[in-house]
């Protein structure tokens, strides 16, 4: 009942805007950015005028200009500024109700004459002027994507966009992956602050809570400056959403979607509440408050134990229902007020709903013989049922004048993840059959908070900008439980419930991070070049507390229960029988179950932006970071875990650029990077995956790793929105740490652990191309149409100390390489755009296996094509959209081969681990957007 609802009040709110449309005039704007085009900086206070009328405007501290209330037509601008050439921008055309963006860029006058240079420039050739200095200006190697792109794809949520940028690809739908390498080599920045691991078991931050419309721009800067943080190898993955708008808007989209193998078919839960559908968890899934800790229930009697087992309640009657569409809802509000004084307050406000229900056919095998490829130790089949929901918002507010910016940037997101599956199988080492009835939900949120300034200080062109920032994850697993059954192996015996294996797991993660910091930039004149002098430093916080409880079934041997153990589990979990001389939950909560932990940095850097001439250009500096890690932890025996870790990190970098002409750069890059251990891989925390069948446990003795880094790159910008780059890579590591399989690890219970490597190295080529069609011949229509690939090639190799001797694999999580390709179509014209796309990743290792027989975990790459196809419509405020993804619905696997690291699924000689497969997904969407404005 409650889509039906909500579906009905975005209808309403939609019928209404439509309504409102009517109460608002439509004028158009002109809006952009003005920047120097030697150094790429922002210009502060120029002028802007509109030939034959008193209308104008001045760029503010972010070299931004916006002049409104112009009627319909074309308009020629002129830009000055003191020290540089005038220019003049003819045909500049402004449509009813639109903004027309112009970013400009001006060059500095050859002499001291006072006598004004003008430089004249049509509206079509200065946009393409803009476009390079904004791709040819930036300090480092980075690949991106804009708003636009983002429009033009069927990406619903981050993760999904993020794969369509040179170099990345995304695993697990939601952990970027950058050159390949695993995830935890990579950094995540939030409007400027740096943002938490989301994940309580892993160093990895899951993209996929941001939906792509919230999104205004995503950088990945694969090369590192002294004012980034150190802690990266891949990329530093730069979000930044959407802050005052050009126009007043109020927008609301509708969608919802099909799966193939899941909309309309059974879908068994344990019952759901309205509280799932908003993301949220129901009071019943709590721990009840009267039980005592893990000490009380010890000391308690087997007929207290019973009684607390009373007030967990029985939650696993099952219900099937409907697998109903998916939904993807979005209200999205703008508002700018331009002050008399000068300036503006702006904001953006965003609310999105997005909900869905999948059937995965999840299969997974086991082998004890490295050498076997037919009848697997154990086989099992777990038809899984999975609900998500996904609720979030987005508030920026930012009060903008000529000399200052102050922003306040908030985002909130909540998730609700559940998933019911039924396992079937045998397991042969223990010559059984099984039946396994699991419930596992997890519920996740994060709140960030941020409040920055920009500031021009004197008239010197000094800028001071400082941030402050605030972020909280909460994790939880409210009422994790599993019911184990078996029989003898091929018997006709009745199943019956098996203690150790039928558990209830409660565990509660919540993370503060505290942050700051401040950069100064001080320009200065050297032999009449513009050059730079940037400071800064940063300071931040991060504490965590992780609780665990775990409970477990104990069954008396007695007849009477040995009859009752038969039964269906919502029969045997019956006020009746909860009794100390029958079945009751006992408390197994150990020593390792809860941890605490916190960790401070402190960074500085000094950086130097100097340009030689017009032709060359050297960014270096020093960054400095101390970090100090503590794990308040114990292990099994009870043991205080030393988990206290100091780093001083003395970390170099420097970024060349050669100017080879107005089109082409020539750059290279050499720095010093850092990989920390994240708290959970330290703590000794061991967690049972009954999904996968294993164990994750934490090392207390990870050392942080250190990477050497070189890059080489060339550049060709033949056009507008056209980019040719290639780039030559390679990374050393030291102490790289991985995700490996535990020697103790035997045929009941595969356990997994983190440990570092010696030393590695990724040696690696990228290859990105961004064209238009125009080159096949002369017809205006082949303009409408992009075409792209982005393709990378990486080789890595660790050097690893077995019983046979020193050998060499690829390093874990590394692909060899990366693939996205597509064809986009759009015509601003007819309103109408497409999209073809293609992504895929090379096979990597996802668990590293034992040397003395156990082979590693491999991921195997699949082939992703999404296609999408989008109208404007009534006067280009509304949009459909109809989104085709994963045509292929490839299966998603990890097997195993016999030879240990070759990276090849083959079945002469490979073996499924785990497979499953999710379908393919139709989804129609529809946007309209009223602009504010008023007469």
């Amino acid at each position: 009942m409650i889509q039906k609802y909500f579906s009905i009040l975005l209808k309403i709110s939609f019928l209404l805007i439509i309504s409102a449309n009517q109460v608002f005039a439509q004028t158009g704007k002109i809006a952009g950015k003005v920047t120097d085009k030697t150094t790429g900086e922002t210009l502060i206070g120029l002028t802007v005028g509109i030939e034959g009328t008193t209308k104008g405007a001045a760029t503010d501290v972010e070299g931004r200009y916006l002049i409104g209330n112009l009627a319909a037509g074309k308009y020629n601008l002129t830009f000055r500024y003191l020290g540089y050439k005038s220019k003049n921008v003819t045909g500049v055309e402004v449509l009813d109700g639109k903004v027309t963006s112009l970013d400009v860029i001006l060059e500095q006058t050859e002499t001291q004459s006072l006598q004004e240079v003008v430089v004249t420039a049509t509206y079509r050739q200065e946009t393409v002027g803009a476009l390079y200095a904004q791709q040819k200006n930036a300090v480092s190697i980075s690949s991106g994507i804009a708003s636009d792109q983002i429009k033009r794809s069927p990406d619903r949520n981050t993760s999904e966009v993020i794969k369509r940028v040179s170099g990345a690809s995304i695993q697990d739908n939601k952990f970027i992956v950058v050159r390949g390498l695993n995830e935890r080599y990579n950094l995540t920045m939030l409007n400027n602050s740096v943002l938490p691991s989301t994940e309580s078991d892993r160093k990895a931050f899951s993209f996929d809570i941001f939906p792509s419309n919230m999104i205004d721009k995503i950088i990945i800067t694969k090369t590192a400056t002294a004012d980034l943080p150190g802690d990266f190898a891949g990329g530093v993955v730069q979000i930044a959403t959407k802050d005052v708008p050009d126009a007043s808007f109020l927008e609301v989209s509708l969608g919802t979607g099909f799966n193939s193998v899941s909309t309309g078919k059974d879908f068994i839960s344990n019952g759901r509440t309205t509280a799932n559908w908003l993301s949220f968890a129901d009071k019943s899934r709590s721990l009840p408050d009267n039980i005592p800790t893990p000490l009380g229930i010890r000391q308690s009697t087997d007929a207290q134990k019973a009684s607390y087992s009373l007030d967990l309640g029985n939650p696993y009657r099952t219900q099937t229902s409907t697998a109903l569409p998916s939904q993807n809802h979005q209200f999205t509000l703008g508002l700018r007020k331009d002050l008399k004084e000068g300036g503006n307050f702006g904001s953006i406000v965003s609310l999105n709903y997005r909900n869905s229900m999948t059937l995965v056919d999840f299969k997974r095998t086991d082998f004890d013989d490295p050498t076997q490829l037919v009848n697997p130790l154990k086989k099992f089949t777990d038809p899984q049922n999975r609900f998500n929901t996904t609720l979030g918002g987005l508030a920026n507010f930012a009060l903008t004048k000529e000399k200052f910016k102050i922003s306040s940037k908030n985002i909130f997101s909540r998730g609700y993840d559940e998933t019911y599956y039924e396992r079937t199988g045998y397991d042969g080492n223990n010559l059984i059959d099984v039946e396994l009835f699991a419930n596992d939900l997890s519920t996740k949120s994060l709140y960030s908070t941020q409040l920055d300034g920009d500031h021009q200080i004197g008239e010197k062109g000094l800028k001071f900008n400082w941030n402050l920032n605030y972020s909280r994850i909460d994790r939880a697993q409210p009422d994790f439980r599993t019911a184990f059954y078996s029989k003898s192996l091929n018997s006709s015996d009745a199943f019956s419930l098996i203690e150790r294996n039928t558990r209830r797991f409660y565990s509660d993660l919540a993370e503060d991070n505290y942050g700051g910091s401040m950069n100064l930039s001080i320009p200065f004149d050297w032999k009449s070049n513009k050059q730079t002098f940037k400071i800064g430093a940063l300071g931040a916080l991060k504490s965590r507390d992780f609780n665990g409880r775990f409970f477990q079934l104990r069954a008396n041997n007695n007849a009477f229960t040995r009859e009752i153990i038969k039964l269906p589990i919502q029969d045997i979990y019956n006020p009746l029988y909860i009794k100390e001389d029958v079945i009751f939950f006992d408390d197994f909560t150990n020593n390792v179950d809860s941890y605490k932990a916190n960790s401070e940095l402190g960074a500085a850097f000094v950086m130097m932006d100097n340009k030689f001439g017009e032709k060359i250009r050297l960014v270096y500096g020093i960054r400095t970071e101390y970090y100090q890690q503590n794990i308040d932890a114990r292990d099994q025996s009870g043991l205080k875990v030393d988990g206290k870790q100091n780093f001083l990190d003395i970390l170099p970098s420097a970024n060349f650029t050669y100017n080879l002409s107005d089109k082409s750069n020539f750059r290279v890059s050499a720095s010093r990077t850092v990989n920390r251990p994240e708290f959970r891989e330290l703590a000794p925390f061991d967690f049972f995956n009954f999904t996968e069948n294993n164990s994750v446990v934490g090392n207390p003795s990870l050392k942080r790793g250190q990477i050497n880094n070189v890059d080489l790159r060339y550049e060709l910008y033949p056009s507008q929105g056209e980019a040719i780059t290639a780039t030559v890579f390679y990374k050393n590591f030291r102490n790289p740490i991985e995700f490996s399989t535990d020697g103790q690890s035997n045929q009941d219970l595969r356990k997994f652990t983190y440990r570092n490597a010696e030393t590695a190295y990724a040696l690696g080529v990228e290859l990105d191309i961004r064209k238009k069609l125009t080159f096949l011949g002369g017809a205006e229509w082949l303009n409408n149409f992009i075409a792209f690939s982005n393709v990378s090639f990486i080789k890595s190799e660790v050097n690893v100390v077995t019983f046979k001797g020193t050998e060499k694999r690829p390093l874990q999580g590394q692909s060899p390489f990366l693939i996205n390709a597509g064809l986009q179509f759009n015509s601003s014209k007819s309103g109408f755009s497409a999209s073809l796309l293609y992504n895929r990743i090379g096979d990597r290792i996802y668990v590293v296996g034992i040397d003395e027989g156990y082979p590693a975990w491999i991921d195997k790459g699949r082939d992703i094509v999404d296609f999408q196809i989008s109208k404007k419509l009534l006067n280009n405020k509304a949009e459909i959209k109809l989104n085709f993804s994963d045509i292929l619905a490839q299966d998603f696997l990890i097997y195993q081969n016999f030879t240990d690291y070759k990276l090849r699924f083959d079945e002469k000689d490979s073996r499924s681990i785990f497979r499953s497969n999710q379908g393919s997904n139709v989804s129609i969407s529809l946007s309209y957007n009223i602009g504010l404005s008023k007469k």
